[in-house]
């Protein structure tokens, strides 16, 4: 273990993206992956693969999981399942617990449609409850960064993406990609303090991410 290497909580780590996540945070040079599940199973899977894991829920105290953490990538859903209790409070839990601990940076993986969930009906409540957790996080003073990608695909990474604050158009995108780009505007300063939609397009996401935020606002 590296100690100079920041600690990165990935919750949702279980998840298809949250486990791509993962793969790419152990080759980090710079960031370590600490998984958070729910379930002992998963906790003994990611350790047997030498991650670092806490076993804790979204619906309960998280303070004690954010302990040791320096920054947060938020990629926990339930699928529809319960989307008020973990893809909202879930996530306003976590950020409120990322606040009294000092978080650098808190990622959030939203979703494309989040800005106006009601032009959306088959998914309005879904969208509603990302929208809500935005928000929050918005409105907690962190340092933050929000991602909204268009519809997910488990197809192979382009490594090239469009985003922008308003893409006024629907698509997709790769988990893998997705994931990319959550890990790439984890450092301070790359979409600091931003939200964007994001699409496969034909600039590399670290260009796409890194250059002058202020294109990216209209």
């Amino acid at each position: 273990m590296n100690d100079a290497k920041k600690n990165v909580l990935i919750a949702g780590a279980n998840g298809t993206t949250g486990r791509i996540i993962i793969d790419i945070l152990q080759k980090s040079d710079t960031y370590k992956p600490v998984a958070m599940v729910r379930k002992q199973k998963q906790k003994e899977h990611f350790e047997s693969e030498n991650v670092t894991t806490v076993l804790a829920d979204l619906g309960e105290d998280l303070s004690q999981v954010v302990a040791q953490i320096n920054k947060i990538i938020f990629a926990a859903g339930s699928k529809g399942k319960n989307v008020v209790g973990v893809d909202q409070e879930g996530a306003k839990r976590l950020i409120d617990a990322a606040k009294q601990a000092g978080i650098e940076k808190f990622v959030m993986l939203s979703s494309m449609g989040a800005d106006n969930p009601s032009q959306n009906k088959e998914l309005e409540a879904y969208l509603k409850a990302k929208q809500n957790a935005d928000e929050h996080l918005r409105a907690s003073r962190l340092d933050y960064s929000i991602v909204r990608p268009g519809q997910l695909t488990n197809e192979d990474g382009m490594g090239r993406i469009e985003l922008g604050s308003k893409l006024n158009k629907s698509g997709s995108i790769s988990r893998v990609d997705v994931a990319k780009t959550l890990v790439e505007v984890l450092d301070s300063g790359v979409m600091q303090n931003q939200t964007f939609e994001l699409l496969e397009g034909e600039t590399t996401i670290e260009k796409a991410v890194r250059k002058d935020t202020n294109e990216n606002r209209k």
